[in-house]
């Protein structure tokens, strides 16, 4: 009874985790090479992609009296083909942008933030690649930029600032955070707008929008801000990551709109106090930060206009009346750029980071980073790691420190464990004893299995309890692995140059002797990517099964024979740093559970089975 118990808890185990493996990274990997083919298909025929659209005031309205505000005129997308990055942006006049973090310009038509580069960020390892580009211009193939300004109240005639409007430098000079820019525009006919843009040594902009009024009547205004995308972005894909519409809305807590959610939503809205917005993907993020106090007009929007699907955040406060002679302000912050959870912020009773959300007093800014619903794990676990990075500066020399960190906390109880499995194996000869006393009696013999158990204080399934334990632990740091930037183009030593990517080595090319590559065979391709340290890994794993005696259940031996070549393939695919992990978990276990037999007094039997083993294979080739 107890052979069939573990056999099937086994059975369950594997199963849940090969689920997992399918839902989590197959089917993603496969969803993403058709949406890339799809992508690339549409990309061949897709029209230039539009401007933003300024929220309408009243949608939803402050009041129920509140008026409605007249949109900004709004260029219509055209079907003409996109131009170049580099030609969009020379098709505008520019301040530049020159920050330690961030490079690019300030379109001074429209006003706009719509060029930024993350200078510290590569596309790939080589650190010769090209920076990781954020935002672009209108015009160009993936428009992507934040806007602000004012929109006018239902039935004024005031003419206001919108895209197409060309504002002015006041002095000269880039913007750096020394040394911040002032735009103007004068209507001509009495309001004169001015904006102050500063920027600081990471990626946070202030904007200060002032207006003053010196024509013959007031007027009614509605700050806006707006954060435009263009196109359907590229996303990973997997359940476990949040990339899209996000924001912390005050009472309405965390919103998450998917790219595919806000599609069929189309439109939705908030009234929020004391909240940020924005559009978020794996490691970058841009962000409407408005004053904490101000009453938000908040809404997420998925529109098509000439076949350019176009994905938008914005706000709008409430209205300010300003009188002849008068001025209004306003001020509000942009954030642009990578999610590193030092700058972002990362909240968690012992240790953690400020960042913005504790400097700005931020509304939950740190789940900007998405920790996922096993945030009490995941945040100790990334703390964990980039303490020990501070310390010896590589993550991988993090991971072995943490999984030896985590062997100590569960000492305890893998202890009780493992002794527990040294003890029936004490037993096994009274075991074997009861099925030939009782062989056609299963009852009597379970009956006095579970006395002899009784009597030697066996827990007969503490032998799965190591396997358990390990699992809240490898997700977590799986999560840690895929979410977190810190631990993108993170090296290890030898072949392994980025500890969130698999490894890049594979048995299958013959490691790079043979120039194909076997992952694009069609169905089974996904499989092929088989590199040194998942080969490692599995003989980990094999000399952990080997540990023990051989199960004399035909069923368990298959099970156990075939779950470490199992799980080689299945983890070939996941970040070289978790494989690692699983490797160095597997090689700690094996001493913990040989130490632990020893004192039991129980014989370590690792060398007589791989002897047995590789004998009865030997055996089997002679006859």
């Amino acid at each position: 009874m107890t052979d069939n118990r573990n056999t099937i808890l086994a059975v369950i185990l594997s199963g849940l985790v090969l689920l997992g493996w399918q839902y989590f990274f197959n089917i993603p990997q496969m969803e993403k090479q058709r949406a890339a083919q799809q992508a690339q298909q549409s990309q061949m025929t897709k029209p230039e992609a539009g401007t933003s659209t300024a929220p309408q005031a009243g949608t939803p309205a402050p009041s129920a009296s509140a008026p409605s505000a007249n949109a900004p005129a709004s260029a219509q997308p055209t079907s003409a083909a996109p131009v170049s990055r580099e030609a969009a942006i020379a098709a505008t006049p520019r301040v530049q942008i020159d920050s330690p973090r961030l490079s690019g310009s300030i379109s001074l038509k429209g006003a706009r933030i719509d060029d930024l580069s993350l200078v510290q960020f590569h596309e790939t390892v080589d650190p010769k690649s090209p920076p990781i580009v954020l935002y672009s211009p209108s015009g160009s193939a993936e428009p992507y930029y934040a806007e602000f300004g004012w929109v006018a109240g239902s039935g004024s005639s005031a003419k206001m600032p919108d895209q197409n409007t060309v504002w002015q430098q006041e002095g000269t000079g880039s913007l750096t955070p020394a040394h911040p820019v002032t735009l103007k525009y004068d209507n001509g006919d009495g309001l004169t707008f001015r904006r102050t843009i500063s920027i600081d040594d990471r990626y946070l902009f202030t904007i200060k929008d002032d207006v003053s009024n010196v024509g013959s009547a007031p007027v009614t205004l509605y700050p806006f801000a707006l954060i435009s995308r263009h196109g359907a972005p590229k996303v990973s894909g997997y359940y476990i990551l949040h990339e899209g519409l996000i924001g912390y809305l005050g009472e309405h807590g965390l919103q998450e709109y998917t790219y595919k959610k806000i599609d069929e939503a189309k439109a939705v809205s908030f009234k929020a106090t004391d909240g940020w917005l924005g559009i978020t993907d794996k490691y970058w993020a841009s962000a409407l930060l408005p004053d904490t106090r101000a009453h938000l007009q908040a809404r997420y929007s998925s529109n098509v206009v000439n076949g350019v699907r176009t994905y938008q955040t914005d706000y709008l406060e409430d209205p300010q009346t300003i009188a002849i002679g008068g001025t209004g302000s306003v001020n509000t912050r942009l954030f642009a750029g990578a999610k590193e959870a030092s700058v972002v912020g990362l909240n968690f009773p012992i240790g953690g980071f400020g960042g913005y959300n504790r400097e700005l007093q931020l509304n939950h800014f740190d789940l900007l980073i998405d920790w996922g619903m096993f945030y009490f794990i995941t945040k100790p676990m990334f703390l964990a790691l980039d303490f020990f990075f501070h310390l010896f500066g590589n993550f991988g020399i993090s991971i072995l420190l943490v999984t030896v960190l985590v062997k100590l906390a569960f000492f305890p109880l893998a202890n009780k464990s493992y002794a527990s499995m040294a003890k029936m194996k004490s037993v096994q000869p009274q075991l074997a004893a009861l099925k030939e006393r009782y062989p056609d009696d299963k009852v009597k013999q379970q009956q006095e299995m579970m006395e002899i158990y009784k009597k030697e204080k066996i827990n007969p399934i503490a032998g799965c309890l190591p396997v358990a334990l390990q699992i809240p632990v490898f997700f977590s740091l799986y999560k840690v692995l895929f979410v977190t930037i810190e631990m993108r183009h993170a090296p290890f030593y030898g072949w392994i140059k980025d500890l969130s990517a698999p490894d890049p080595t594979n048995i299958f090319t013959l490691f790079g002797l043979l120039h194909y590559d076997p992952t694009q065979i069609p169905v089974f391709g996904h499989y092929l990517a088989l590199g040194i340290w998942p080969i490692i890994m599995g003989f980990t794993m094999w000399f952990q099964f080997k540990l023990n005696p051989t199960p004399p259940d035909p069923t368990q031996q298959m099970i156990f024979g075939w779950m470490p070549l199992i799980f080689t393939f299945m983890l070939a695919g996941f970040p070289a740093g978790l494989v690692i992990y699983w490797a160095w978990n597997n090689t700690l276990s094996v001493l913990q559970q040989s130490l632990i037999m020893r004192r039991n007094g129980v014989k370590v039997e690792l060398f007589d089975n791989l002897k047995a083993t590789f004998g009865s294979k030997k055996a089997a080739s002679k006859t």
